[in-house]
């Protein structure tokens, strides 16, 4: 076989780079594990949309691996015969024969057996490049692809344009337009066929085939740019894993709401608290705590810090905006200070980047964090309804950082002494202040 040039890099270091990619690692890191650049594992993600183009599971032993093919290149430097290889790999004589004769390196005129070059040829050999079906079946793309990004319609027909976005090959921006299409997801699509073409097994196809005529180069006939249609507008296929471990190094298992004390579910027990940021115009942000026997609620002020808007954003520089981690610390330690120790016994948050020092938190104040778990945010449910009954104050879209340290503990007074029905018509104030009576009552008593 004549060589055809440069060999690519190894299928097997390819097939070990998309499953350390499955099991989280970024592209970076997985290349580097598998003994590969950074750039070049960043090259294969984009590349191939996020989604690996060969198939992870182990090849069967049937066909000679790289490994073998390493033994056989050393066996014959030092002189062994076909046969002598053969036993010492427990293969056939024949296999041997036709790997030497078919895979040897052919350059300078002579056959010498060099194992990387063997299992390049070997690679280009077994492909048989095969046309996807998207690709053959005109009838079957014009229905996938109408479902995807066909324009939508009025009751009576009339099609709606919708806003003029152009793709820039990457995921659309907050607060900004999106294209307007069916928006079929290609679960509907591969389901819905199988109704509207029961007996046609050539209008059915796979929800898998579809996103990989998406996201992987060269794979189908679907344009990249209808990525866009897809409800998460991504360019690139995100791994699940690595969803929920990328940028959440300070998520450990220790801090899951999973470990927080039982006694925090039935809320016979006072001071377990729930907390989270409400968002406004501009990043500006405001912190809630809710107690959750109480109901009782304190807002953290988080201002925009010293330096803020006068100029450009510097990439991974200090948070300014007031809502980054060492503010969000801070406003917390300042709240404990408020109420008794005994009133502060857990604290439960989302992971958001906000909390990222919780665990310095917990050391200062004695107060330990628990983290809920990825969009879950029923886990702490009481934070989010008083969430939705400060929003009357303080509406989406709207500039929160012009609201001062007085106007938050005004509206934080109106909703504990309001009367809820959960409390049987008492406030969060009364429920608050019969507690403390309570624990004082009992700290009197036990003084001897």
């Amino acid at each position: 076989m004549r060589s055809p040039g440069r060999p690519p890099v190894r299928r097997d270091v390819e097939r070990a780079f998309w499953v350390k990619i499955a099991e989280g690692l970024s592209s970076e890191d997985a290349a580097i594990a598998c003994g590969v650049s950074g750039p070049v594992g960043s090259r294969w993600f984009r590349e191939r949309g996020g989604m690996p183009s060969i198939q992870l599971s182990p090849l069967s032993g049937r066909y000679l691996s790289f490994a073998e093919r390493e033994e056989i290149a050393l066996l014959r430097v030092q002189g062994l015969g076909v046969r002598a290889i053969a036993r010492k790999l427990d293969r056939s004589p024949s296999t041997i024969s036709r790997e030497l004769r078919r895979n040897a390196a052919t350059r300078g005129g002579r056959l010498e057996y060099r194992a990387g070059i063997a299992q390049w040829k070997a690679e280009l050999q077994a492909r048989r490049p095969k046309v996807s079906k998207l690709a053959a079946n005109d009838r079957l793309r014009s229905y996938v692809q109408d479902r995807l990004s066909g324009q939508i319609e009025r009751p009576d027909g009339q099609i709606v344009a919708g806003p003029g976005v152009t793709f820039v090959g990457r995921r659309h921006g907050r607060r900004a337009d999106r294209r307007w299409a069916k928006a079929w997801s290609p679960e509907q699509i591969s389901n819905r066929l199988r109704v509207d073409f029961a007996d046609d097994e050539a209008m059915q196809i796979s929800h898998e085939a579809i996103y990989q005529a998406l996201y992987i180069k060269g794979r189908g006939s679907l344009e990249r740019e209808l990525v866009a249609c897809l409800r998460t507008g991504r360019a690139l296929r995100v791994p699940r894993a690595r969803t929920n471990q990328r940028g959440k190094k300070f998520v450990t298992p220790e801090v899951m709401i999973s470990n927080r004390p039982a006694e925090a579910d039935d809320r016979a027990v006072a001071g377990h608290w729930e907390g989270d940021l409400i968002i406004g115009l501009e990043r500006s942000a405001i912190g809630t705590l809710v107690e959750r026997t109480t109901r009782f609620t304190m807002l953290l002020h988080l201002p925009r810090m010293e330096g803020h808007g006068d100029g450009p954003v510097v990439k991974n520089g200090p948070p300014l905006a007031g809502l980054g981690a060492e503010a969000v610390r801070d406003a917390i330690a300042g709240s404990v200070q408020c109420l008794p120790e005994e009133f502060w016994r857990s604290l439960t948050w989302d992971q958001g980047s906000e909390i990222a020092q919780h665990a310095q938190l917990t050391i200062d104040t004695g107060v330990p964090v628990y983290l809920c778990d990825p969009r879950s945010p029923w886990q702490r449910g009481t934070n989010e309804n008083t969430n939705g009954l400060l929003r009357q104050y303080f509406p989406k879209g709207t500039d929160l950082s012009r609201h001062s340290r007085s106007d938050l503990d005004a509206v934080a007074h109106t909703l504990n002494t309001r009367p809820r029905k959960t409390l049987d018509w008492r406030t969060p104030t009364e429920a608050l202040d019969e507690l403390l009576r309570s624990a004082q009552q009992q700290s009197v008593a036990s003084t001897p």
